[in-house]
């Protein structure tokens, strides 16, 4: 027992043979494999680290910088806290020989920039931590190695803008927490590469809007955090994710909700609208599952208008918890102790939205705010949706960032409609039935980064439209009239980010369309009668990163029009009737194209060819629903993530048996079914028994076996006599 006692003085102890590797300011516990190194002022990680070292604790000191390899010489570590060390950056490569760490906590330090490969080499990480740093930006591909992660934790950074497969390569993660950030802005396949994803945290952001089409890509997502965010209006089918059970909106800005909002979420079992501003909710349709939802804290008005929601409740069996602010007599009251004869619309007056107690503790204002509107200080936040308005009102107090004038019928936005709203960031002008913004319609907005003009009526602009809004970024002209692209009515927009002319009818893209959008970085013609588009229409639009044609007319691929888009990433080309690819269709984007759409198009044929070019860059690839029966070779794409091969049918012959092979190799789930032989119908191509009466097929099986006999140890012959050494050493 003597000696037992010895031995652990012996390894506890900082001086002990046992720790002859540990750092002087550390304490190395050899029998656990930890070692703790708290607030010991260390500029650089120690060198001296037993190898055997499974959890390390190095939180306190000041790293400012994570150098390659710093931890190559701790191979086994399992756990690495690296919180409060001043870290600014961490290089590439910075933990590449950690391939059995399972958590790494990067928190509270001041890390702005999230390199490509910083990530590199933690094949087995399951848990990170990044909170409380300063992230504003995540290099494509900073996660791309991460296959095991499960949890991946961003609050309390600077993030603004999500990206298109920003978290691409996270297969297994489960909960992803943003809360806490800037976020204003979710491109549409932000999350597109999370199959596994169960829980998503957005709340404490700048959402103005509900991300839908971001979020409908979380088929597998269970609960969703999105209070604390200024989402005033949820409109129809808003919330699309088939598998959410839980969802919350509490503290929010909500003023209506569309009856069918949830219709598309139909497993909905919990919704949290507490502490919004809704004064009541349409009966819900499609939300079969629902059992409770939260409505504490908003201004209920218990009148006739709620009849509809209280019938849908009873009928539903819905516990809704919240209580009437108004009329006085119900005053107090919770819903569910209502009874139809006492919700009356008599001559009672209406409360306005901005004395009520629920209201003030949202920070509403009766200060300087339109009769009719309601202003929020708190937020600096202005709304007037679907007040019956016929013009623009005035009086809108000055420091008012966010402006929404949704569904009024303002018909034309006169010159100088918002003077004095200097501060103004964000404009909505959806469904306002506009047929003209004239001349200095936006004169006094210098600050101006978000214009939504969908919905109206529009068919010409004009480039004095725009004078006063020179900062403009993200301009929504969807869903108007618009029957060509106004010529020059963009050169005031050099700021300008984002286009959306989605859902006209546009016939033709012509040279100068698109004249002084030097920085456009997304063009969305989605949805037009596109039927040619001019090999210079884009030239102007040299940082064009993201363009959408889908749903047009297009008979053929515009290749001589991608020329002069160097940095094209995503292409959509869905629903066109294009039924033949041509060789070399992507040449003059095949160094910058990642994601590339082209299904439900018809497409009969694709030429040897075609994707001449293309290789390694390609994430992304969709040809499903078409009619080919065959495909060229696509050896070259290596670096897929997606490839989506459903709905085509192939003739599982010996002429697709470069794809069988292909597929054979990819870890990825591509739906390749063949449809024909009779005797393969049905059978999905990586599987099929049709490809073995190949010749082709059998080559490759009798040189895979010369190659696998290569490898084995060679066996001796019956006749071959063993070297007497080599006998008297086995017999021994």
């Amino acid at each position: 027992m003597g000696l037992l006692l010895l031995a652990v003085v012996l390894a506890l102890a900082p001086g002990g043979t046992a720790t002859a590797r540990c750092p002087a300011v550390c304490i190395c516990d050899n029998l656990r494999a930890h070692v703790l190194c708290l607030n010991r002022n260390l500029t650089a990680i120690p060198d001296t680290i037993p190898e055997l070292t499974k959890q390390l604790d190095l939180r306190g000191n000041s790293f400012k910088v994570v150098m390659a390899g710093a931890f190559l010489s701790t191979p086994y570590l399992t756990h690495l806290d690296l919180r409060d060390c001043h870290l600014e950056r961490v290089e590439e490569g910075a933990f590449r020989g950690l391939g059995r760490l399972l958590h790494l906590n990067l928190a509270s330090n001041s890390i702005t920039v999230l390199y490509q490969e910083a990530l590199d080499g933690l094949s087995s990480l399951q848990q990170l931590i990044l909170r409380q740093n300063q992230l504003e930006e995540m290099q494509p591909g900073a996660f791309s190695r991460l296959a095991s992660l499960t949890l991946l934790d961003l609050r309390e950074n600077a993030l603004v803008y999500l990206p298109d497969m920003v978290f691409q390569g996270l297969q297994s993660l489960r909960w992803l927490r943003l809360s806490h950030n800037a976020l204003h802005v979710l491109s549409s396949e932000a999350f597109t590469a999370l199959p596994a994803l169960r829980r998503l945290s957005l709340d404490h952001n700048e959402l103005q809007a509900l991300p839908s089409e971001a979020l409908a890509q979380l088929s597998e997502a269970t609960r969703l955090e999105l209070g604390h965010n200024p989402i005033t209006y949820l409109a129809e089918e808003a919330v699309a994710m088939a598998s959410l059970q839980h969802l919350s909106l509490e503290h929010a800005a909500l003023q209506d909700v569309a009856p069918d909002a949830f219709s598309r979420s139909p497993l909905l079992r919990t919704l949290n609208l507490a502490h919004n501003q809704l004064q009541g909710l349409p009966a819900l349709v499609g939300a079969g599952r629902l059992v409770r939802i939260g409505l504490q804290g908003n201004p209920l008005l218990c009148s006739c208008l709620l009849l509809p929601f209280h019938r849908w409740m009873g009928q539903a069996r819905v516990q809704a918890e919240g209580m009437c602010v108004a009329p006085p007599a119900l005053r107090g009251r919770s819903l569910d102790s209502l009874r139809p004869p006492e919700m009356k619309c008599g001559q009672f007056q209406v409360p306005a939205p901005n004395p009520t107690p629920s209201m003030q503790t949202r920070g509403t204002t009766s200060g300087p705010c339109p009769k009719g509107c309601t202003c929020s200080p708190e937020f600096h936040h202005a709304n007037c949706e679907n007040r019956g308005l016929r013009q623009i009102p005035r009086g809108f107090p000055a420091d008012t960032q966010l402006l929404d004038l949704r569904r009024n019928a303002l018909g034309v936005v006169p010159a100088g409609a918002f003077l004095g709203l200097k501060a103004l960031v964000s404009l909505h002008l959806q469904s306002c039935g506009i047929t003209e913004l004239r001349p200095g319609g936006l004169q006094g907005l210098p600050n101006l980064v978000y214009l939504y003009l969908s919905d109206n009526h529009l068919s010409t602009l004009v480039p004095a439209a725009f004078e006063g809004a020179p900062r403009l970024a993200y301009l929504h002209l969807d869903h108007n009239a618009f029957t060509q692209v106004p010529l020059g009515a963009f050169q005031l927009l050099p700021n300008l980010f984002s286009l959306h002319l989605q859902h006209n009818a546009i016939g033709e893209l012509a040279k100068g369309d698109l004249a002084g959008l030097g920085g456009l970085r997304w063009l969305s013609l989605a949805g037009n009668a596109l039927r040619s588009i001019g090999p210079a229409a884009l030239a102007a639009t040299t940082m064009l990163e993201k363009l959408h044609l889908e749903r047009n007319s297009l008979e053929e691929v515009p290749t001589a029009s991608l020329q002069r888009l160097p940095a094209l990433s995503e292409l959509k080309l869905s629903r066109n009737p294009i039924k033949h690819i041509r060789d070399g269709a992507f040449l003059p984007v095949a160094g910058s194209l990642q994601h590339l759409y082209l299904d439900n198009m018809g497409l009969q044929q694709i030429s040897p060819r075609a994707f001449a070019g293309l290789g390694a860059k390609i994430k992304s690839l969709h040809l499903e629903n078409n009619k080919m029966s065959n495909i060229p070779a696509m050896s070259n794409f290596t670096g897929l993530e997606i490839l989506n091969l459903r709905d085509v049918p192939f003739h599982c012959n010996c002429q697709l048996l470069p794809l069988y092979r292909w597929t054979e190799k990819l870890n990825l789930h591509t739906g390749a079914t063949c449809a024909s032989p009779a005797e393969a119908k049905g059978q999905k191509v990586k599987f099929s028994t049709t490809f073995r009466n190949c010749p082709g097929w059998r080559a490759r099986g009798a040189n895979a076996d010369k190659a696998k006999a290569a490898r084995q140890p060679r066996k001796k012959k019956r006749s071959e006599k063993p070297p007497a050494r080599s006998f008297r050493k086995s017999k021994a």
